[in-house]
């Protein structure tokens, strides 16, 4: 078992920047992928992006890439998701998981889930 809690998020214009950090409970977890995905209101749960251990080889939607940045602070244990120039469309509730798949995208995958974190974006 391990427990993710994330943080950072908040209310912000179009434009501005946001820093998601998920910190997890343990630090002797190998072969894994730590993915961040957000739900928009009404909408389903997507992917956003991913980060994979050891290695940290990085996953991007199409939508965020080139806005977003996953890394991995191995001091802290934490993933963070670097949000760059948002949008209102980013409004919405992120969340950080875990899979032990080698499916990053895959929501289906992730056994282990932070509460979430809500950004909201205004124009």
């Amino acid at each position: 078992q391990v427990q993710l809690v994330e943080s950072g998020g908040g209310l912000v214009q179009a434009g501005d920047s946001l820093r998601l950090s998920c910190a997890a409970s343990r630090r002797d977890l190998n072969n894994y992928i730590t993915g961040w995905f957000r739900q928009h209101p009404g909408k389903e749960r997507e992917f956003v992006a991913a980060i994979k251990k050891p290695g940290d080889m990085t996953y991007y939607a199409s939508s965020v890439n080139g806005r977003f940045t996953i890394s991995r602070d191995n001091a802290e244990n934490t993933v963070t998701l670097q949000l760059s120039g948002l949008k209102p469309d980013d409004t919405a509730t992120y969340y950080c998981a875990i899979t032990y798949s080698n499916l990053p995208a895959s929501i289906g995958h992730y056994p282990y889930w932070g509460q979430g974190t809500q950004v909201t974006v205004s124009s």
